[in-house]
Order: structure tokens, then sequence, then C-alpha cells
């Protein structure tokens, strides 16, 4: 019954979904410049990828596929990367849907191959599937990015399948989702469940199958090993941090800012910088282009004085540096007392987890339905919803101001990272590597 439902789903997924998926991409990439970007990226990949293969694959070694939808869920496959990398030295392979994680992750040392996923044919998962196949293939999907043939036709050449970091969400499970799914989970070898609501959720599919266990989630694993290392980082000279007195300024950062975001801390700052003189404010826009910088000065013109990032070797007791670059933002985290998390008044809210790890209370918008994590630090008290300028200043002003309440709430931000880690080393554990 299973096997005729698997054909009956791939059936109905070729003839309709394929085609119309095929045309939906190049019809999108006339007017949308990611898509086409993906599109053009993946012309030539075939024969790239045998190139690649041949030349840093050993035949002799087991094979590590790993694919991510985008950025963020490669961020929770890197510490599984990095735990089997030091355990076996396999063969590696990385490969993601969308540009914007094959484009910030194409030099990624860990793996040896990395490449877009073949658009999801058939014919193109056979060919892509033959490339990978070697005495022991690994298969590790994160999250949720599952592509059915792909899927397919690595279980029909006995590779072992992982579905790592996976969330069930019971209001989602409609009578469509839960047949699909209940059929495509059959295939796994494992599943990697986030929490015990997804544990309880996953039962109402009835699954046989894959062996189902329920580890936590690895990006705190790599958030807590990315602090570690951002933490030997010193990237602002000693003369920004401190007065002319020497006195250590109380120094907030936020975050992975969009302009609705700096619609609300902006003038905030401004008006604490009346109460509290000695506090620097460290503004990370999320894009910090030219034009965006500009834009930003343009709202501190007259107003307060301000530094680029770029220019800290300039610095002269400005209140606010906008950094200019990327990279940076985890290690700035590390100076903060308090923190701001931006895109919660955009579209949904970025790694709260980030600033989190260095025990610090962070503080973000109400635009938190796609972080369980965010949730969760405001629930136990580490985190901070503000929902206008006028709350923002309120809580910010606080924290600032009241070290036991701060230094309370920097403690339950580092709890909900230390009881969460772990996840990685279950996972290795489960598939049969040594620890």
């Amino acid at each position: 019954m299973k096997k005729a439902k698997v054909i009956l789903i791939l059936t109905l997924y070729n003839l309709i979904f394929v085609p119309f998926l095929f045309v939906l991409f190049h019809i999108l990439g006339l007017f949308n410049k990611k898509v086409k970007k993906g599109i053009e990226g993946r012309k030539k990949l075939f024969q790239n990828l045998e190139i690649k293969i041949k030349e840093k694959f050993n035949p002799q070694k087991p094979i590590f596929w790993f694919h991510s939808s985008s950025l963020g869920e490669f961020e929770q496959a890197k510490p599984i990367i990095a735990k089997i990398k030091e355990k076996v030295n396999p063969n590696i392979i990385v490969t993601f849907f969308s540009p914007s994680g094959y484009e910030h992750s194409k030099n990624y040392a860990l793996a040896d191959v990395i490449s877009y996923i073949p658009f999801d044919s058939i014919f193109n998962a056979k060919r892509f599937i033959n490339l990978i196949k070697s005495n022991k293939t690994f298969v590790f999907l994160m999250k949720y990015d599952i592509w059915p043939n792909h899927l397919y036709m690595a279980k029909k050449n006995n590779f072992t399948l992982c579905l790592a970091n996976t969330i069930v969400n019971e209001e989602k499970l409609t009578f469509l989702r839960r047949f699909f799914y209940s059929t495509i989970y059959e295939l796994f070898d494992h599943i990697f469940l986030i929490s015990k609501d997804d544990e309880k959720n996953i039962q109402k599919l009835n699954l046989k199958n894959p062996k189902i266990l329920t580890t936590g989630d690895t990006r705190y694993d790599q958030v807590f090993s990315r602090s570690q290392e951002a933490l030997k980082k010193r990237i602002i000279p000693e003369n920004v941090t401190k007065t002319k007195d020497g006195v250590r300024k109380k120094i907030f950062v936020a975050g992975s800012s969009w302009r609705e975001d700096e619609d609300v801390i902006i003038p905030a700052i401004i008006k604490l910088q009346k109460y509290q003189p000695e506090i620097l404010t460290i503004l990370v826009p999320h894009e910090p282009t030219e034009q965006n910088i500009e834009r930003i000065e343009k709202e501190l013109e007259s107003k307060t004085s301000y530094i680029r990032f770029s220019k800290i070797e300039k610095y002269s007791d400005e209140k606010v540096i906008i950094v200019d670059s990327v990279g940076h933002l985890m290690t700035l985290y590390s100076y903060a007392d308090v923190a701001y998390v931006g895109g919660s008044f955009k579209q949904g809210i970025h790694n709260v987890l980030e600033p989190a790890t260095y025990g610090i209370p962070v503080i973000y918008g109400p635009k938190i339905n796609n972080s369980p994590e965010a949730q969760k630090l405001a629930q136990i008290g580490g985190g901070f919803i503000v929902k206008n300028e006028k709350e923002f200043y309120k809580i910010l002003r606080k924290l600032l101001s009241d070290e036991n309440l701060k230094t309370e709430a920097g403690k339950k931000s580092y709890e909900l990272v230390k009881l969460n880690l772990g996840a990685t080393e279950k996972i290795i554990e489960a598939i049969g590597l040594p620890i």
C-alpha cells in the first residue's frame, strides 16, 4: 500500500507539478532577479558537477550529501557537517535551492563540492543520484526542503536518508498534507525532530519505517560554536568602548535592521542619549549598501554624531557607529549590553540566538511567528517584544539603567541556549558514527 501511494504521488507530481513549476520558474525569472539568478546558476550544472566530483572526491570514502533550501537552513547543517568531517572525513557535497544560500556559501571550507540542486525532474534526479552514488551514501535534508524525485531515486539506490531539524505543525496537517507526508516520510531512515510537540504531531502520520528521534535544533550548537570563535576577535578598539575617563560605555547593538526597524530604533536612541549620554549604539543594517547607509546617515544628520565602521580608526566619541560591511554581526553582539534583532517590524525576525548566546537581553518587534526561539525567549524573560517606538524606548532605557534586570534577563537568554545544546551529537550517534 505504501509503495502504491508513493507511485501515485510521484505520478501526479511529475505529470502536473513538475511541468507547472518549470514554467512558473522561467516566467518569474523574467521579472525576479533572484529567480533568474537561480536559473542561470543551473546552466551546465551537471557538466560542472562531474568535473568537481572527479577532482575532489576520493572514491574510497563514503559520501555525505547535505541539502538546504537557503542560508538559514544551511546554518543548521553546519554543525553536523563539522562533526562528521571531524569523525570520518568523508566526501561532502552541499546543495542549495536558492541563490541566497548558494552565493553566501559557495566557498564553505568543509564541503568538497557545492552546487545548486538540479531541477526536480525524474531525469535530473536519476542523473544526480548516479553521480553521488558510492558504497555508502548518506543524505541529510534540512528542515523541510524535500524534492520527491531526488528523494525517491536516493531511496531506490539504498542511500541512508535523514531529515534533520524537522518541524511538524499540527495546524498545517490538512488532509492533502497528511497524505503527502505520511507517504514521503516513509522513505526516510531517520527523522530528527526539534521538539516534543513535533514528536506528538508526527505520531498522527502513523509512520512505520523511519527511526524518529527528538534531538533539538542544531542551530543552538552552530550559534554557540560561532560565538566562541567570535570572542577571539577584537574588531573595535578599546578607546571606542570607553569614555575619556576610562569607564566602559553602555553598548547597544541593533543587528540585521531593515528600514521598518530603524524607524523605531533611531528616534528612540536619539531621545535616550539625552538621559544616558554614555550610550554607544552600533547599527548593523541587513543590507549595508551605499544607498542604505546614506539614508541612515540622513536620518541621523544634525540629531546625533555618527561614524561608519569602515572609518573606526578615526573615531572621535561619535554616538552611533553604522556598520557598512558584512560578516561582523556575531562579533559585534559580543560587545553589547543589550541587543535588538531586526526583521521583526518587517517580514519576520532574524536570528535571536546570536545575541542570546552571549547572555544579554534581546529586544525585538512583533513579527516573530517564523521563530520559535524568539517566542520562547520572550516567554522565559530573556527577550522583550515591543510594538512601537514608545515601547522600545521604555524597555531599552529600563534595561540600561537597571543592572539587576539586565543581568537576570541576560542569564535567561544564555540558559535557553545552554539547555538546547547537544542536538548534533544525538544525530551523529543515531546514524552510527562514533561520538
